[in-house]
């Protein structure tokens, strides 16, 4: 690992100098309180946008674009690149030098740590959200895939939505909350970090920087990614936010064979083995397992939803899981992956040659294992249905975190602010499927909440895919949103 380069004391004007556990309460009593926030919303004011004068959208706009096509992909980008810009936006914003700093553990993997003082009368906010994206080819969008295009109401570009958007919006509001004089009674601490598309990467990002900056980082909880909200018929149904997410865990399954001619084929083949082993697995459903979380999920979501699937929400909810009801609402991914682990083949790779009998096989099997099942009990299982002849190989860490707790006024604020923008929206909690770096932030004993404000169709969600994109009036009330949010939160 470099160590962290160390500030310039004589920087080019505009630029930035380099610098190279709380435990959680139960949720059952605050879930019981989430009735009470509910109401909230209802009584706020309708869609007029505060923060949205056309100088604020247009120098946001600027903003976003600038990100965006900064290449910030792991192979062939320069975070650092992103990194310094953002500053230089913060720095025209008012913003004084010595309260930001770009951290490059790596070279290309700068972080942007940004401390907006404020009263100090309650502890610091973190606002967080990854420079990096995924990897873009060319040849595969058809274009340049850092051009930001604007057509049929869409931003496209890699990084448009994940998690660009994100930061654009926050480098936004709290230059606009700096030029407007606004004073926090709490430190705002805004942190643009490398590598979280890589995963538990030690040497740099989130873990880096809460192993060998922790107090630039520390607060009394944050808010990141994690979650959207759902479009119907094209208009917002439920913001959603993330207090919890799935553990990841990918394993190999391989097999291995003596092999032999094509023409004089034996019982035992090591494509088949590995084909029937993934077909049990893929056959088999772990149990349900529904969290608080979860729970407080389904119940919302019933209110809004009505007819049959409303009561078989509600009877999933219940203490014990009416059976039934699991069944049918296991019909449909996203709510089946809500409910237990899942387990799915991705990549298959086997035999060196057409006319033999392959030697070997192998397979990765992605798992996202719910935070309140055992995994090594999961790893048992997998093993079991992989059988004698496949042997299961863990290739990823495991990492789980405490859910957030359901704080009232951290719901309250999210409650008004959505109610503000989105009148009768409804806020749902949610556990998510997919990993962030919030669950590292839990572990260490800062709460988060997984919150954007883009609105999605369901199965709409293209990030990492050759045509991402966010829809150009969702990213504007996101940045309304968060604005919002962001004021609430801070006073």
């Amino acid at each position: 690992m470099m160590s962290p380069c160390t500030l310039d004391p004589h920087p080019a004007p505009g630029s930035v100098g380099r610098t190279a556990a709380r435990p959680f309460g139960p949720l059952r009593c605050a879930a019981r309180r989430w009735g009470l926030i509910a109401g909230l919303a209802a009584a706020a004011a309708g869609p007029t946008l505060a923060a949205d004068a056309p100088a604020e959208r247009a120098l946001f706009r600027q903003i976003y674009q600038e990100l965006v096509e900064i290449d910030t992909s792991n192979s062939t980008g320069d975070s650092t690149l992103a990194a310094r810009a953002m500053a230089r936006r913060l720095l025209d914003a008012g913003f004084a030098e010595e309260d930001m700093q770009i951290i490059e553990p790596t070279p290309r993997k700068g972080n942007l740590v940004l401390r907006y003082r404020g009263s100090g009368e309650k502890r610091p906010m973190l606002l967080l959200s990854h420079l990096d994206v995924v990897d873009a080819r060319r040849e595969d969008w058809g274009r340049d895939p850092f051009k930001l295009q604007e057509s049929g109401g869409y931003f496209t570009a890699r990084g448009s939505i994940d998690d660009k958007a994100r930061g654009a919006v926050l480098v936004s509001v709290l230059s606009q909350l700096k030029r407007e004089g606004f004073v926090p009674r709490r430190d705002l601490i805004l942190a643009l970090t490398a590598d979280e598309e890589l995963g538990e990467v030690p040497s740099n990002g989130v873990l880096w920087l809460l192993r060998h900056r922790r107090g630039s980082i520390d607060a009394e909880f944050g808010l990141n990614e994690g979650a959207e909200g759902e479009l119907r018929q094209d208009r917002p149904f439920a913001l959603k936010v993330q207090l919890a997410e799935k553990i990841y865990a990918s394993y190999e399954l391989r097999t291995s064979n003596p092999g032999g001619h094509a023409s004089m084929p034996t019982r035992s083949n090591a494509i088949v083995d590995l084909a029937e082993a993934l077909a049990r697995i893929a056959r088999h459903e772990f149990a349900p397992n529904l969290s608080d979380v979860t729970r407080a999920y389904f119940q919302r979501l019933a209110a809004i939803t009505g007819g049959p699937v409303a009561a078989d929400m509600q009877a999933v909810a219940r203490a014990v899981p009416a059976p039934e009801a699991v069944a049918r609402l296991s019909a449909r991914p996203a709510y089946n992956a809500q409910m237990r682990t899942t387990c799915a083949a991705t990549m298959i790779e086997g035999g060196h040659a057409e006319n033999a009998l392959p030697q070997s096989a192998k397979a990765a099997l992605n798992c996202r294992i719910l935070p309140n099942d055992d995994p090594a009990a999961i790893e048992r299982t997998l093993a079991t249905l992989a059988g004698d002849k496949v042997t299961l190989k863990r290739v990823t860490p495991l990492t789980s975190a405490a859910p957030s707790p359901m704080r009232p006024d951290v719901l309250a604020a999210l409650e008004a602010a959505a109610g503000e923008v989105w009148e009768g929206v409804p806020v749902i909690p949610v556990m998510s499927n997919g990993a962030s770096d919030s669950v590292l932030l839990r572990n260490a004993g800062i709460p988060m909440y997984g919150v954007s404000g883009l609105f999605i169709e369901p199965g709409d969600y293209r990030a990492h895919g050759r045509d991402e994109r966010v829809r150009v009036a969702s990213l504007y009330e996101s940045r309304e949103f968060i604005y919002r949010l962001v004021r609430a939160l801070s006073r």
